[in-house]
């Protein structure tokens, strides 16, 4: 798949096939996170991927919209030490926006769903994880065929309108001419 066109079929899957996604397609799918840009090339983030039926039973409770990981074929969850100071702590999380995405398009770009939770319960997280306190389970993805259909162009997003969202030069601006 082209770039474009999995950055056009990704969606939320919070419903999976029972297949499992191959080791090397999971790999490339975390490679691409690794791969993602970081504030000052630190990299402070850490990812811990489950295939394990039972992990990925118990991962789903440590969050009310993590259920989805029970039927996923694999997880990955995203963690980061805590953060000695607020930039930090935005630094870090921006930097596992930039991941998370990766993650999600490499995925769609091998036809894998994905689904996207975070994480209420760390004690709960850590101890499933095997996450030492110095560090934060900040989110997990859901990995997966979907069950429903196939990933495929989405033509009309339910997005809120293009021109309503984007500005040019200036916030009340809506127009590029």
């Amino acid at each position: 798949m082209e770039t474009w066109d999995a950055v056009r079929s990704r969606r939320n899957v919070r419903e999976y096939r029972p297949d499992p996604v191959r080791a090397e397609d999971l790999r490339r799918i975390v490679e691409a996170g690794w791969r993602a840009p970081s504030a000052s090339n630190r990299q402070h983030w850490d990812f811990v991927v489950v295939t394990d039926r039972e992990q990925l039973t118990r991962l789903a409770t440590v969050w009310p919209g993590a259920q989805h990981v029970a039927g996923a074929a694999a997880a990955i969850a995203l963690v980061l030490p805590e953060a000695p100071d607020e930039r930090t702590r935005l630094t870090d999380r921006y930097d596992l926006g930039q991941a998370t995405y990766a993650i999600l398009v490499a995925a769609a770009d091998l036809g894998i769903g994905t689904g996207h939770a975070g994480v209420g319960d760390q004690e709960k997280a850590r101890e499933i994880l095997g996450v030492p306190g110095t560090h934060t389970v900040a989110y997990l993805i859901g990995v997966g065929y979907p069950a429903d259909r196939p990933l495929q162009l989405i033509r009309n997003p339910a997005r809120r309108p293009f021109d309503e969202v984007v500005h040019y030069g200036t916030f009340a601006s809506t127009s590029s001419s």
